[in-house]
Formats: structure tokens, C-alpha cells, sequence
């Protein structure tokens, strides 16, 4: 993965500080670290919000931004896992202290005030987070002045003691390219998402998946899978829930759904594409 332009945060005219030497640029910027505050913010291949969705950042999340232009843009790199484009500049703001708490529920709402009949402040989803000061009945109250619900949060550094059963909570999730969350996620989205919740760093892309994670099995052995195994394709991947079914967040349904294994890998292969690898995590 070196030199890769979506993890390496380098341009002709403008690189980070810490790859001087390394790369060829006009000049080297040391960045500025923010924090997300929208409650999920676009990052892009191209400043414009018509432009390709490479992935998204969640509320909490840091990012070292080394550009910004003058409609409204930031270039830089999120912190959690590398991932270099462009964030609106609305949706950062310095930091703030550090966070106490995760969303552990796929989606939740930021109520104003202590009740749940008042209209929702903010809703956000599974991954984000939050700083808590203090707790108060059946509510978390945020450094915003937010109530959320506590049963929905988690303290960080908690981990799901399975990141397979995180996947299927998203069966249903529309497909939406470049996505991480139950409002839409790809197929590498969701095996991020999923193996953060469960405390385990992950790559964003499948490529980066399949290079960076596990220990490689035979691709030939698709009926010895295994709960948690990664099955790879070209551009793609899915997570075994047992020797017979996957989940995964595929385009041909349009949805994150459960299939059955065999059937799965007949179908992907009439389109034109075999079994590339299986990597197990233990």
C-alpha cells in the first residue's frame, strides 16, 4: 500500500509534513488536527458534493486537514484509518476534549432535553462519539447538552464480543457505495464497522481488507468456512456466519442480506468473478 493516493495525503503542490523526503511535492504542510460535528460527513475523491463518495466520517471522528479551499472544502486524512480526501469544512471544528462514549445501537436520536416526546436534535449512528458529562435517569447527557439513551451508548474501549452478529444487525441497510452506516454501507464499510465495534482495527477498502487482515486460506475451500471468516472477490467481500450462509452488503440486492454461501459464489461467478482469497482473523 505505499505511496497509495488514498492513504498517502500527497498532490503536486502540497503533501503532508511527515512524507517529506519521501514524496515529490511543491511545498510540505504540518496539518491541523479537527473533529467531525456533523453527525456523518461526506469524505470525497474531489471537492465538489457531486463528487465519487469515498467513504464517510463519524461524529467524534479526528481528521489532520492540510488544505482548505475557498468554497467550502478540506483536504486532509482521517486518523481512525488513513483515508485521504475531501470533508466539508462546516462539518469540522476543533477539538473539544476527548470522547468518553461510542454508539452502540445502529442508529439513535439526540434529544434537547430529559424526554423522549421532545423533536430530535441530532440522530446518529453506531461508531460515533460522544463526550458524556454525566448521567441522569435513563439518559446520558453530552457536552452539547444532548439526551441520548443510555442503553444506546457504550464507554470506549468496550468491546461486542462478536463482530459477526454487528454485521447482521445491518441485514436491510440499503447499499450505498462509500457508505458506513444502517442509513447505507458497502461491503467493506460494514466489515469496518462491524470489526471496530468488536475492537479490532480494519482498513477501509476490501483490497486493503484482504491484504491487511487474517491469515490466508485456501480460496478453493469454501465449504471448510468457519463464523467470521472474509471471503474476497474482486471488489468485494463478505462475511461467513457459519459453514452455509454469508452476510455481506451487496449491489445485486441493494441491501446488506444473508445468502447462502454456495449460491452466493455461483452467482458472483457467472458475472465474471472468482473466489480471490479467505483470510480467518483467529
Amino acid at each position: 500500500m505505499d505511496d497509495d493516493p488514498r492513504l498517502t495525503p500527497a498532490r503536486a503542490d502540497l503533501a503532508a509534513k511527515y512524507l517529506e523526503g519521501k514524496v515529490n511535492a511543491a511545498r510540505f504542510v504540518t496539518g491541523e488536527e479537527f473533529e467531525i460535528s456533523d453527525a456523518l460527513a461526506p469524505l470525497r475523491r474531489a471537492p465538489s458534493s457531486d463528487a465519487e463518495l469515498s467513504t464517510q466520517a463519524l461524529k467524534g471522528e479526528r481528521a489532520t486537514i492540510y488544505d482548505r479551499n475557498s468554497e467550502g472544502w478540506a483536504w486532509g486524512q482521517l486518523n481512525s484509518d488513513g483515508y485521504v480526501g475531501w470533508l466539508p469544512d462546516q462539518a469540522l471544528k476543533k477539538p473539544a476534549g476527548q470522547p468518553t462514549h461510542k454508539v452502540t445501537a445502529l442508529r439513535t436520536f439526540a434529544f434537547p432535553g430529559h424526554s423522549i416526546k421532545l423533536p430530535p436534535a441530532e440522530t446518529f449512528v453506531m461508531g460515533s462519539l460522544l463526550t458524556v458529562l454525566r448521567e441522569e435517569g435513563s439518559f446520558a447527557i453530552t457536552r452539547e447538552g444532548w439526551h441520548l439513551p443510555r442503553q444506546h451508548l457504550d464507554m470506549i474501549g468496550r468491546r461486542a464480543p462478536d463482530f459477526v452478529a454487528v454485521a447482521e444487525a445491518f441485514v436491510g441497510t440499503p447499499y450505498l457505495w462509500g457508505g458506513k452506516s444502517s442509513l447505507g454501507i458497502d461491503c467493506s464499510g460494514l466489515v469496518q464497522i462491524s470489526l471496530t465495534a468488536a475492537g479490532t482495527g480494519c482498513p477501509r477498502d476490501s483490497d486493503m481488507q484482504q491484504e491487511g487482515l487474517g491469515r490466508e486460506l485456501n480460496p478453493r475451500d469454501t465449504k471448510k468456512l468457519k463464523r467470521g471468516d472474509l471471503i474476497f472477490w474482486k471488489g468485494h467481500v463478505a462475511i461467513a456466519r457459519d459453514g452455509e450462509t454469508i452476510v455481506h452488503a451487496n449491489a445485486h440486492h441493494m441491501a446488506t442480506t444473508i445468502e447462502r454461501t454456495q449460491e452466493a459464489i455461483a452467482r458472483i461467478k457467472a458475472s465474471g468473478s472468482e473466489v480471490a482469497a479467505i483470510r480467518r482473523l483467529d
